[in-house]
């Protein structure tokens, strides 16, 4: 179903009509299309039956693109040459670490109105409230998790990586407890695996109740992790 909430363009599933147990919202990666995972939710809900009644919420990035080719999305602008010297410049990886990138405080501002739309429309308490997303999407929704007065019910980082350390730390202290799925190829080209061990450090550091599973491959959600992300879904929608 296809709707609109807090100005966002949004895609919701829900295998049943019932009223739903927990709420997972889920961020595409920049330049994909606002469908880019919404084909996740019919396959957790088929594989694991504890999230049949959980509703899955996929909205569209702010940004429109024009890259050529269909719907493509952004929640901020990239540098994509900044981003090309990630894999072998220690001083780009330090920099793009410590700098907000522009546009994000808008992405942020989105996200956050429509995670209080989804809690105020579904009356779900927070803790039924999961958020993540892939690449982009799973830095913004790491970013809002980190933010929101109350913390969330769990956090999935799909291929992420280590934006705005300080202000991630000092955010992060609030969040112990907070149960973290994270997964990350070893050969990822465009964000570097490192950055997703510095990332996974911060989450620990900070006495998070966190799950890393790293896979062989690219920029992409593994098999692994995606039998692994239904079952920390579960177990986060079932407490």
């Amino acid at each position: 179903m296809h709707t609109e909430i807090a100005g966002l363009s949004v895609e919701v599933f829900q295998a049943t009509q019932t009223a739903p147990s927990a709420a997972v919202i889920l961020c595409h990666g920049f330049g994909a299309p606002g469908d880019d995972l919404v084909g996740l939710a019919p396959e957790l809900a088929s594989a694991v039956p504890a999230l049949r009644d959980v509703r899955f919420y996929f909205p569209a990035a702010p940004l429109t693109l024009e890259m050529g080719f269909g719907d493509s999305r952004a929640w901020w602008l990239i540098d994509m040459g900044a981003v090309q010297k990630l894999a072998h410049d220690p001083a780009a990886q330090r920099e793009f670490r410590r700098k907000e990138p522009e546009g994000m405080p808008a992405a942020r501002k989105a996200l956050l109105a429509l995670v209080q739309d989804v809690a105020a429309h579904t009356g779900l308490p927070m803790k039924k409230i999961i958020l993540g997303g892939f690449s982009q999407g799973a830095m913004i929704a790491t970013d809002v998790a980190l933010r929101l007065e109350e913390a969330p019910g769990g956090l999935c980082v799909l291929s992420g990586t280590l934006l705005i350390e300080d202000a991630w730390k000092q955010k992060a202290k609030a969040r112990a407890g907070l149960p973290v799925f994270q997964s990350h190829g070893r050969q990822d080209p465009i964000l570097p695996y490192v950055a997703a061990e510095w990332l996974k450090e911060l989450f620990l550091e900070s006495g998070m109740e966190h799950e890393f599973v790293p896979f062989d491959g690219g920029h992409t959600i593994g098999p692994q992790a995606f039998t692994k992300l239904g079952a920390f879904l579960a177990q986060q929608v079932t407490r």
